[in-house]
């Protein structure tokens, strides 16, 4: 599996397990999850990506469990996980409406719950979860710059962030934000065209992209986007889903999808998209049937 280097000290694989969904599944013994985790680190993925609101505010507890019953596993992984969103369930439940907080207050008890839950001692990878509309970027910028230095967080980065969202926190900072978490599929393929991919790629930053399987939809998909994905998925002998994360990898931006499964035998075969070599006639037939047009 190919290596990505995210910061000076932090390298990824280039495919990312996705743990949405993880305190949904119908088993979250710690041994189902540690097998979850194996067939991972089988296939070259060694980084998952959490957040404290995933499972109602369970998924860290569901991953720290498979993590204390194993603590091995921990030497061979980077974790990655957001904070920020307020939403009424589990430890929130008492609260009227959903809502963000970058307060440095916020995100530094949101750390330290987080680091208990999965029972680890520094955090990969912190990502802000959400633009705030009422952040202080001086403030937001000193937690994450402090959370750093105290070693509890090796990186720190935002998810769904707009570049001018992204300047204004990192005016306030003297660490580096090395990520942006961004919605990119052949279901929404804006960030091409609307200056996201752009801005980062000058930057050299390299952006993590979640369901790039647009929720799942890609998988039944019809149309001329549906009958293309299920053409290339014949040539290549894999299945569509391979194909559409191809469609990503192919970017020069060096794009890290994030994928995420409950199926044992859909994570053993998430490393497949690396048998699908896109060339750029093809990628524009992709590119043009989630268009539903030609190109201009």
């Amino acid at each position: 599996m190919e290596r990505v280097r995210i910061s000076d000290t932090l390298e990824f694989s280039r495919l990312i397990y996705g743990m949405w969904r993880i305190g949904d599944d119908a088993d979250t013994s710690p041994a189902h999850v540690e097998r979850k985790i194996r067939l991972c680190l089988d296939q070259g993925i060694t980084t998952f990506d959490q957040a404290d609101i995933y499972g109602g505010y369970t998924a860290e507890a569901v991953l720290g469990g498979a993590l204390k019953a194993s603590p091995s596993l921990r030497e061979r992984m980077e974790i990655v996980t957001k904070c920020d969103i307020v939403a009424p369930a589990g430890r929130y439940a008492d609260k009227a409406v959903k809502y963000y907080d970058t307060s440095r207050a916020h995100i530094e008890k949101s750390v330290e719950t987080s680091l208990a839950d999965m029972g680890i001692e520094t955090i990969d990878l912190l990502l802000i979860h959400r633009p705030d509309p009422l952040m202080d970027h001086h403030e937001t910028g000193a937690a994450l710059d402090g959370l750093v230095k105290s070693g509890k967080v090796k990186a720190v980065g935002v998810s769904n962030f707009r570049p001018w969202d992204w300047d204004l926190l990192q005016s306030a900072m003297s660490n580096r934000l090395v990520t942006n978490q961004i919605e990119i599929s052949l279901k929404e393929i804006s960030p091409f065209t609307n200056g996201d991919l752009a801005f980062h790629q000058r930057l050299g930053t390299r952006l993590m992209a979640w369901s790039p399987l647009g929720g799942g939809t890609l998988i039944s998909e019809g149309g001329q986007l549906g009958a293309v994905l299920d053409e290339l998925a014949g040539q290549f002998g894999v299945d569509r889903s391979a194909v559409a994360v191809a469609f990503l990898l192919a970017h020069p931006a060096q794009l890290l999808p994030v994928l995420g499964t409950n199926n044992p035998e859909r994570i053993a075969k998430i490393s497949d998209a690396l048998k699908v070599d896109l060339d750029r006639e093809t990628w524009y037939r992709l590119y043009e049937a989630a268009l539903g047009q030609e190109v201009p």
